[in-house]
């Protein structure tokens, strides 16, 4: 019986492209970042950058993989210096000298005369290695040893000054033969003439296949056309030149004599300078004017040296790329194969991450407007509003002393349907429900998401009016912030859980405007002075009255007295300390929220005694309640407010004064 063909699989990394098996990028964390960019003050476009840049908790961000390029040069000019390729000369040099004293020294036959002339010579060497290898051209040799070492200089020579101009020539023409020079002198020929024809404006594709058809050995890069060709080579003849630049005057003038015996004549060099000239004229962009500066103590031959010169260039252009800061910089601008090529597959894996990351951003959190700019899309405010509102649930649950939130009872009548639980509802589970959705799970306990509520109509609508301080002071003491996201965690809890109330979100700061919540949360800090409560009185009342069946709750954060209100005139009224008719003001629209029967609660940030005055006296007035929170317990503090008007039903049972 035959046996079967097996055949064996072999398995790569999969660099075409993004991986398809690539589990989807958690947008969680980005967002819940940019977010409190955004909240304190940047555009969404540069909140997004900015998470790109520090990237995330496992996710190592451009300013990290920058910091690996920047790395990776400071190790190249460090370790290396320019010296190589003399020091390799210099070594084969004493070799053969060494090798030479030693044969005279045994040759018992030889002349004595001549013996003394030619020690001489060797003791006269010039100390400069191209004149002392200039000076032993023509010498007659005794020692054969001597003969093979003094002649590797020239071979090396010629294997070095290849290797600037491609890469790898060194290793390939190691032992070369006369064959394999006169080979590589044709194609240097023919390679000229193709350039040359270049220049002209005659070369054809045909004219360039034919060149690669005959020395496409000496091009690995495997060109597909006389540009590619062409980028390169003036790549790697702009690095030799680089290189070049970076010597001192007297290493240039050894290697320049030193070359000109390359393969024992001067042929390859005038070969290569107009191979140099033609790649100047036909690629000027290319940087040939710049040095470097390279101190450490590996020398590196010229060949090695050109590669490292490469490897800078590479390393800038990837600094200049993750940079991101030229227009219309994008992440798909990243060159993949230089970032794999300097800092392994590590630092692609990163960089893939990342352009999922921009452009996952890009397509579901970021919309751009009419008027050019990045914004953040309804989805991803709700996204980011329901990240706040469960932070603030975790502030109220782990809050010694806090309200139990959570608190089972109905809200209204039960309407006979269930549907999924969600922070804030306060109406008994449906049990058999609940029980009935863990045993689908094969789960003998049961979970969050298991559980179902009884809906309910609601009783009571209530028609919400949040006022925000969003005057000098809030920014001056870092409640900016805070002040938004419990803003956001209000707005995502009443458009969430209970959309049949009617909420209105009112900024004040030296006036006062209704603000949706994208305005609100992209709001940059404000560094006016003025606090006008008296407009954002007025403009919560004309709301309430837009609501007449609806329960008026009023909701004020504030960290100052009053001081600017509203003129007939519509002109802005500021003084401080606290004029009396400011104060007067007010208090008359706050008695104007009594009368509509408004359930008045201020949130007092700070310890200014005038401002606790102000607010207790206010909230007497309006036998409403004064909460001083914490500046991180704000949000805590208001959504706990609002559920807890709900809890008592009718918006009854107001509780005393509170310090959290």
């Amino acid at each position: 019986m035959a046996r079967p063909n097996r055949r064996l699989a072999r398995y790569t990394p999969y660099v075409d492209g993004p991986d398809p098996l690539a589990p989807p990028v958690d947008l969680a964390e980005a967002l819940d970042a940019i977010g409190q960019d955004v909240m304190a003050g940047y555009s969404p476009e540069r909140a997004m950058r900015e998470f790109l840049r520090r990237g995330g908790r496992d996710q190592a961000g451009l300013d990290e993989l920058a910091r690996r390029v920047a790395e990776r040069r400071r190790e190249l000019t460090r370790e290396n210096n320019l010296d190589g390729t003399l020091q390799q000369v210099k070594e084969l040099l004493d070799r053969a000298v060494l090798a030479e004293r030693k044969q005279l020294a045994r040759d018992v036959d030889m002349d004595e005369g001549d013996r003394a002339l030619r020690q001489m010579q060797l003791d006269n060497l010039p100390s400069s290695p191209a004149a002392a290898v200039d000076e032993l051209n023509g010498y007659d040799w005794r020692s054969r040893e001597a003969r093979e070492e003094f002649d590797k200089i020239k071979d090396l020579l010629g294997r070095e000054v290849l290797d600037q101009r491609f890469a790898g020539m060194k290793q390939a023409l190691e032992n070369a033969t006369d064959a394999d020079r006169a080979a590589l002198n044709e194609m240097l020929a023919d390679l000229n003439g193709l350039l040359h024809s270049r220049t002209n404006g005659a070369d054809t594709q045909e004219q360039f296949d034919d060149f690669m058809a005959k020395h496409g050995e000496y091009f690995p890069e495997n060109p597909q056309n006389l540009d590619e060709l062409l980028d390169a080579l003036a790549q790697r003849a702009a690095a030799a030149q680089r290189m070049r630049n970076s010597m001192t005057q007297e290493q240039r003038d050894e290697l320049d004599a030193l070359a000109q015996q390359a393969f024992g004549s001067s042929d390859l060099m005038d070969a290569l300078g107009q191979l140099d000239d033609n790649l100047r004229a036909l690629r000027p962009g290319e940087d040939w004017g710049s040095s470097e500066r390279l101190d450490g103590e590996n020398g590196l031959g010229l060949g090695d040296g050109t590669g490292v010169f490469q490897d800078l260039a590479d390393l800038d252009a990837l600094a200049e790329q993750l940079a991101q800061s030229y227009q219309g910089s994008q992440l798909d601008d990243l060159d993949l194969e230089k970032l794999a090529r300097q800092l392994g597959s590590d630092a692609v894996v990163d960089a893939r991450t990342l352009q999922r990351l921009e452009k996952a951003l890009n397509e579901g959190t970021m919309r751009r407007g009419a008027d050019g700019q990045l914004a953040l899309t309804p989805k991803a405010m709700r996204q980011l509003g329901k990240a706040v509102l469960k932070s603030v649930a975790d502030t109220m649950s782990g809050r010694t002393g806090g309200h139990e939130v959570h608190r089972s009872g109905a809200a209204g009548e039960p309407s006979g349907s269930t549907r999924q639980w969600t922070f804030g509802d306060t109406e008994p589970w449906d049990v058999s429900r609940t029980i009935t959705n863990a045993l689908a799970r094969g789960s003998r306990t049961i979970q969050v998401d298991d559980v179902e509520i009884q809906e309910t109509e609601a009783r009571t609508q209530a028609c919400v009016a949040l006022l925000v301080d969003t005057s000098f002071s809030m920014a001056m003491e870092g409640r900016w912030v805070p002040m938004k996201r419990t803003a956001l965690a209000l707005h995502t809890l009443v458009t969430s859980r209970f959309r049949g109330d009617q909420l209105q979100l009112i900024g004040f700061g030296r006036s006062a405007s209704v603000m949706q919540i994208e305005e609100l949360v992209g709001l940059d800090e404000k560094w006016e002075k003025g606090t006008n409560l008296h407009h954002a009185l007025l403009l919560a009342n004309r709301h309430f009255r837009k609501h007449p069946n609806a329960q008026p709750v009023l909701l004020i954060v504030t960290d100052g007295e009053p001081t600017s209100h509203l003129e007939s005139s519509g002109e802005v009224f500021f003084d401080y300390p606290p004029n009396p008719v400011t104060i007067a003001l007010a208090v008359r629209e706050l008695d104007g929220s009594v009368r509509l029967g408004a359930r008045t609660t201020f949130f007092r940030l700070g310890d200014d005694p005038g401002l606790a005055r102000f607010v207790d006296a206010m909230a007497k007035r309006a036998g409403g309640t004064v909460v001083a929170p914490e500046t991180d317990d704000l949000g805590a503090a208001v959504i706990d407010s609002y559920l807890s008007s709900r809890r008592n039903g009718a918006f009854g049972g107001w509780g005393r004064d509170e310090e959290w």
